[in-house]
């Protein structure tokens, strides 16, 4: 009876890592010869969302960046905003404007933050960490080396609180230019980081 006990108890370990080497083998079948959609013009992969929020969820919540250090007041939502139409406008809209060319090229898209509820019921330091940090395989850049530790909370403030913004703010983010392009964020973090 031990014996046919331990045979079985076996044959489920050896089906187990049989099971596992398949699974790694069709995966790795499934990106090595091209299967696998890269194309932003194709739907993401099989739970490509679900796992990329789970991950960005946890990391944050691990690096806990705590409490703004930063006022939600008028100063602040004013330097945010000019940071905001400076570094993040062209991927990431503004109030009444539809999105860019270039933010609608983009995958997966960049959240548009003063449509809908934006980033609102996000915690100030989340927007913070994001900004801070990037997001791989997003387009999100990390700016913690082109903005200050203020800066990059300023912004944070003011996209938590885009829906309360006072006129000040507000007119700020009129567009009375063209459209900012990619090179706009990207030329000031250059000219910012002194390069």
């Amino acid at each position: 009876m031990v014996y046919g006990g331990a045979r079985m108890l076996k044959g489920i370990v050896v089906g187990f890592i049989l099971t596992i080497i398949a699974l790694g083998a069709g995966a790795y079948f499934y990106f090595a010869t091209g299967m696998a959609p890269v194309a932003t013009s194709e739907p993401p992969m099989p739970f490509e969302k679900q796992l990329a929020s789970i991950a960005l969820r946890a990391r944050i919540e691990k690096d806990h960046v705590g409490d703004s250090p930063v006022s939600a007041d008028e100063p602040n939502f004013v330097a945010g905003a000019k940071l905001y139409m400076n570094h993040c406008a062209a991927c990431h809209g503004l109030p009444n404007q539809p999105p860019t060319t270039y933010a609608s090229t983009m995958f997966p898209k960049p959240t548009q933050l003063f449509r809908g509820k934006g980033v609102t019921d996000d915690p100030p330091s989340e927007s913070y960490w994001k900004a801070a940090n990037g997001i791989r395989l997003s387009g999100m850049p990390s700016f913690k080396k082109s903005l200050t530790d203020t800066e990059l909370w300023q912004v944070s403030e003011l996209v938590a609180h885009a829906d309360q913004l006072p006129p000040s703010a507000k007119a700020i983010l009129v567009l009375s230019a063209p459209p900012p392009t990619a090179e706009a964020p990207a030329a000031a973090a250059s000219s910012k980081s002194g390069k």
